[in-house]
């Protein structure tokens, strides 16, 4: 069973056309992947450390890169120094550690590489930790901060969905995984009507997260006639781990993977 619904958009524009620079450096597509690095330092009172992978050439050029804040699940909460390395062992930065991560996407003719932050939590999070780390990775890397995306698996599928519903001003899309967050009416409209893009993944068969939380969140954004409609794929087994497949670069939906189908979506202006 596969369940999709296409997406419309107008809030968040999608780019075409192509850029120039005065460092010639900005203009070289990359061609190595990016290199995962443990960062100790305390962001918040809950987060303590963070996994980076900034794209190989970073240093050399002058651009800002788009973000991906990545969020982990509850068997991942750790001290973020000692506990740190369990951050990147899932999810997209599982992938960056086994260089299985692409160097660069392409999207309407256009090359991006991520800058890929994935926070260790000593505690579930909250809107407010997820917006802190957002806030301190466009103070301490050059981000393009039309270009802010937030993805999670489980625990962090629900953070994913809860800082969507409250702090959405600064996000251009975001991709909830199996997230373990009930859907209110309150929270929908509120996605529905930030304008983002939403495209969520969940297992039929998942018996840790039930996947009405997938569902219901999707159908109540829609219901509210989102500028952007919401998009979900439902696959009938797997159990809890629908991240694997989600976040893995080589399935694609419509000729796109999920780093593809974000890519599509900015904001109108930057932060």
């Amino acid at each position: 069973m596969l369940l999709l619904i296409m997406i419309v958009t107008n809030s968040c524009k999608k780019e075409t056309g192509s850029t120039t620079s005065s460092n010639p450096a900005n203009d070289v597509p990359e061609t190595k992947a990016p290199v995962q690095k443990a960062i100790i330092q305390p962001v918040t009172g809950n987060i303590g450390g963070y996994q980076e992978a900034l794209p190989a050439r970073y240093d050399s050029t002058t651009k800002a890169y788009p973000l991906l804040i990545f969020i982990h699940g509850v068997g991942e909460l750790g001290n973020g120094s000692s506990d740190l390395w369990m951050a990147a062992n899932i999810g997209t930065p599982g992938l960056i550690k086994n260089n299985k991560f692409p160097a660069s996407f392409t999207s309407n003719g256009k090359t991006f590489s991520f800058i890929v932050l994935a926070p260790q939590f000593k505690a579930w999070p909250n809107s407010t930790d997820v917006h802190a780390m957002i806030t301190f990775a466009i103070s301490k890397y050059r981000i393009d901060t039309t270009r802010i995306y937030v993805s999670g698996l489980s625990m962090g599928g629900g953070a994913t969905w809860e800082y969507a519903a409250g702090n959405n001003s600064r996000i251009a899309a975001i991709v909830p995984i199996c997230g373990a967050a009930g859907p209110t009416n309150e929270k929908a409209q509120k996605i529905a009507q930030s304008g983002i893009g939403v495209w969520a993944f969940h297992n039929l068969d998942d018996g840790i997260v039930s996947s009405s939380n997938t569902t219901g969140y999707v159908n109540k954004i829609n219901s509210y006639n989102p500028t952007t409609v919401a998009r979900m794929t439902l696959w009938p087994t797997g159990g809890h781990d629908a991240w694997t497949k989600a976040t893995d670069p080589t399935y694609k939906e419509n000729g796109l993977n999920m780093y593809e189908w974000l890519l599509q979506f900015s904001k109108k202006t930057s932060l």
